[in-house]
């Protein structure tokens, strides 16, 4: 039953093996510790995973897909930023174009409505802003008075420089309509 028992376990013939240790001298308690140790080691380590080896394919080719997935994505988040700053670039240079050429007809057309005076459009940092667009300020002296804000003028002052704007807009830009 021992032969096979140790045949069938460890695919030893236990005959053969037999004359290797015949006569070995050693002490049988160590042994038997070291048995009973290496038993834990092996109750430690747990029952043998037949499909560890097919599953980390599945997890390799699942890591390798998703890392590329990563790549992809950093890559188009990257060309997206640069989108973005190539469209912001062209968009701050179209406004100052047209905030400069607005703002030379709104000079013109200005004294024109109020029969003198001078006005002009002025561009305001605002640091509370974050994106860091800038504001427009409009000052404005109808004639006899001094230059300030179009805040402080009556109502019917902001009410002709507001048109004067506006025709300097269109004169600039006409409407389709």
């Amino acid at each position: 039953y021992l032969l096979g028992q140790v045949e069938e376990r460890y695919m030893l013939n236990l005959n053969d093996v037999m004359a290797q240790y015949v006569g070995r001298e050693g002490d049988l308690s160590q042994a038997e510790r070291d048995l009973e140790e290496l038993r834990d080691k092996i109750k430690k380590i747990g029952e043998v995973n037949l499909t560890a080896i097919q599953e980390y394919e599945e997890l390799s080719t699942r890591y390798e897909f998703l890392t590329k997935q990563q790549q992809d994505l950093l890559n188009a988040m990257d060309s997206l930023r640069k989108v973005i700053d190539r469209i912001n670039r062209i968009c701050h240079r179209r406004f100052r174009d047209t905030f400069e050429a607005v703002n030379e007809r709104f000079k013109k057309v200005f004294p024109v409505l109020f029969g003198g005076g001078e006005a002009q459009l002025i561009l305001v940092e605002n640091p509370e802003q974050p994106s860091g667009e800038p504001g427009v300020e409009i000052m404005a002296r109808p004639p006899g008075k001094k230059l300030q804000s179009v805040t402080l003028l009556s109502g019917g002052e902001k009410a002709l420089t507001a048109v004067s704007l506006i025709f300097s807009i269109f004169l600039f830009k006409p409407s389709p309509f």
